[in-house]
């Protein structure tokens, strides 16, 4: 008996030992799909078994995160990096929408704003979802629109809704009775204790069918008048944005109070851009340029590069401290210089993402405490420039000593969702979409919820004279898709829900990787230190940046806690440190690709 204990004892052992992670790493060798709920990624499998690329299952999956409300709707944003490995190069989309006629700081501020607001029509800028998934379809995909959407369009008929999604929509409950629509669609049991679906009830969703189903009519009548399938495609983005379904869109939006009109939609187009990067201990890291944080990151690598953070120790007080005062200062240089690049003035991302200015903003770096006054550093002198805002700096910003609340929690994490597909051929695909999240404010008969992203504007030009709100501008986002190559071939594709927290995540991420050498799946499920030394580009009209308040994993030892206290960090605790991080990691010696998906959410990945 004592032999046969002691037998189950070492399996017991090897088994802990090879499974470290509360998920398994995925393995895969000729596609990973990856998102934010099992129904959707399974869409995105469906696509690949039906010969898609990478291109088609990841707008299958978006589309499917959207008709979910994956922390997102069809009249929200998407923010895409896709490798196209035809012409080896890394594309960035930007499907951002802009704002509408008529938003103005003056108006907001007539209207006794600090800020957008957060919350319904006013709140809206153009969508792009649609626009995004028909640009990157019609050109980088293989499949028709009417096979993408159709995982989408059978969820819409009606969908065993999950209990997260469920449960938010009754939490909102009072917020959707606002808007006719909304509650329509949302709330089927008006009336009752419960007026949300309940978890595992059929949600459908029949006015968003149809707008699909237009979608998809109009690619059909272009392809029987002899269109090419691309042509096809455009003829459903231009029924959407220009056709029936746009006037619907702008009745039902104005008849809310809100400012969209048929000529800002008319305007709006997707663009193709160039993305940017920087080279750290040898892998390149792509971002999309500054209307996102995402070039945070990449200065933030390249302020870290100098120090040896594997002889720190992973998650000790000096990592964290160290990490902290490097996102601390990379979040000043994004809350005051980051905006819209097709609008005046120009940012200075060529001096703000230089080794030199990353070398002067570590002399800057408080070593040894905390540094509360961290503020926005002069990028100019570094590119060849005068900075036509120094008088700004000074007197920058203000702060707050309030606690942090759990309704700033919600908002540092704000939610989107996160795409990440990849296929045999070579193609690879990282989505960051978002907008339009539960409670929104749905636009006629569309069945399309209107995006929420002009809170991301400020009105006062002293905060960032980059980011100030005008028609037709797009405002700066938190969304932030990434991608590692590494020898001119890809390395890891990733993402993250989370709002503030999407790039202090997703840079722990990508440094566990590389400096601690955790496989991808250890790195998405690794407790991460975030700081609220930042100004929320999501929520209330006070924003003010927390100095030293920090949120640390609730297995943090004592001795790290002490330590911090010592360097005057405010703590708190949570077991949960990151929104869900999802990734692709390509093993290039054995052919092989390794998928990862954070333990925090339902997200959720299929390889095969």
């Amino acid at each position: 008996m004592k032999r046969i204990i002691l037998l189950c004892l070492l399996l017991a052992g090897q088994v802990a030992d090879a499974q470290k992670t509360q998920k398994p790493v995925l393995h895969g060798r000729h596609w990973m799909a990856i998102t934010g709920k099992p129904l959707a990624a399974t869409a995105g499998a469906t696509i690949f078994q039906q010969g898609g690329n990478a291109v088609d299952a990841a707008c299958a999956m978006m589309a499917a995160t959207c008709t979910m409300w994956d922390v997102l709707s069809w009249g929200g944003e998407a923010q895409a990096l896709i490798w196209n490995p035809k012409t080896k190069k890394v594309i960035a989309i930007n499907a951002l929408g802009v704002a509408p006629s008529g938003a103005t700081a003056e108006f907001f501020k007539s209207k006794g704003y600090a800020y957008p607001p957060e919350y319904g029509p006013l709140a809206a800028v153009t969508p792009g979802t649609p626009g995004g998934l028909c640009h990157m379809l019609a050109t980088y995909g293989t499949l028709s629109l009417k096979q993408v959407l159709k995982p989408a369009m059978d969820l819409a008929a009606g969908y065993p809704i999950d209990a997260e999604t469920a449960n938010n929509i009754e939490r909102n409950k009072a917020r959707l009775k606002q808007w006719p629509y909304s509650k329509s669609v949302m709330l089927p049991h008006a009336g009752q204790k419960r007026e949300s679906p309940e978890a595992g009830e059929l949600f459908v969703q029949q006015d968003l069918f149809n707008t699909l189903q237009k979608m998809i009519e109009a690619e059909e009548a272009a392809l029987k008048n002899g269109k090419s399938r691309k042509e096809a495609i455009e003829a459903a983005y231009a029924r959407f944005y220009r056709g029936d379904i746009a006037k619907e869109f702008v009745r039902g939006c104005q008849e809310q109070g809100g400012l969209i009109t048929e000529k800002d939609l008319a305007d709006w187009k997707v663009l193709e851009e160039e993305p940017l990067h920087t080279n750290y201990r040898g892998v390149d890291v792509y971002k999309l340029q500054a209307w996102t944080q995402g070039p945070m990151m990449l200065q933030g690598l390249n302020m870290l590069e100098p120090f040896d953070l594997k002889a720190m120790g992973y998650n000790s007080a000096q990592y964290i401290h160290t990490m902290c005062q490097v996102l601390n200062l990379c979040f000043a240089d994004r809350d005051f210089y980051y905006g819209d690049p097709y609008f005046p003035p120009a940012e200075p991302v060529k001096g703000l993402l230089s080794k030199e200015y990353a070398r002067e903003r570590v002399r800057q770096m408080s070593l040894d405490v905390n540094d509360p006054k961290a503020g926005p550093g002069d990028p100019y002198p570094f590119q060849g420039g005068e900075n036509p805002y120094r008088h700004l700096l000074k007197d920058w910003g203000t702060v707050s000593t309030e606690p942090v609340t759990p309704e700033y929690r919600e908002q540092l994490f704000l939610g989107t969702t996160s795409v990440e597909a990849a296929d045999k051929e070579g193609w690879v695909v990282s989505i960051v979409p978002s907008g339009g999240w539960i409670p929104a404010c749905i636009a006629g008969r569309t069945g399309i919820g209107m995006s929420q992203r002009m809170q991301s504007f400020v009105l006062d030009p002293a905060l960032n004279p980059y980011n100030v709100v005008a028609p037709g501008k797009r405002p700066r986002v938190t969304l932030t898709p990434g991608l590692a190559m590494k020898d001119g071939k890809p390395l890891i594709a990733f993402g993250v829900q989370g709002g503030d927290t999407q790039d202090q995540n997703l840079i722990q991420f990508l440094v566990n990787m590389i400096d601690f050498n955790m496989n991808v799946q250890e790195a998405c499920e690794a407790a991460n230190v975030n700081t609220n030394q930042l100004y929320l580009s999501l929520g209330g009209q006070d924003r003010k940046p927390k100095p030293g308040s920090i949120l640390l994993q609730d297995a943090t030892p004592p001795w790290v806690r002490k330590d911090l206290q010592r360097r005057g960090y405010r703590m708190t605790f949570e077991d949960r440190t990151s929104g869900p991080i999802n990734a692709i990691y390509f093993d290039w010696k054995h052919g092989t690709m390794w998928g990862g998906s954070s333990q925090h959410g339902e997200d959720y990945g299929i390889g095969w």
